[in-house]
């Protein structure tokens, strides 16, 4: 599973990912991790949350979600078909390994591709 959080900036998808986030780590009996481009979550994050600035799976096979805050920021992309081929990538990945993954992305909605709307 995929899902992607889209909207400008200011529009609360920080705040809602961290909402998530925490409440994975609550429920959730693998290790959930976040990836973000600074690590400014260190004090809003549930203290099993693995918070780290970018590689993982291949060390840490409990990984059971992987969360992503503002993706565009860490690989400096934009909503193209670059976007789409790694969302598609990390569906098949989280289809052969039940990794789930839940990504942020600063933009308007309304400009998401195709291959990024199905995952919104």
């Amino acid at each position: 599973m995929v899902r992607l959080i889209m909207g400008e900036k200011g529009t609360g998808k920080t705040k809602k990912l961290i909402e998530m986030i925490n409440t994975t780590a609550q429920e959730d009996n693998g290790s959930v991790v976040c990836v973000e481009a600074k690590s400014t979550m260190t004090f809003d994050l549930h203290y099993h949350v693995r918070l780290i600035s970018a590689g993982l799976y291949a060390g840490n096979y409990d990984i059971s979600h992987i969360f992503i805050d503002n993706l565009f920021k860490i690989t400096g992309g934009e909503c193209n078909q670059a976007a789409d081929d790694f969302l598609n990538e990390l569906d098949r990945f989280s289809n052969a390994t039940g990794v789930k993954f839940t990504i942020s992305v600063s933009g308007d909605p309304a400009l998401a591709t195709d291959g990024m709307q199905k995952y919104l």
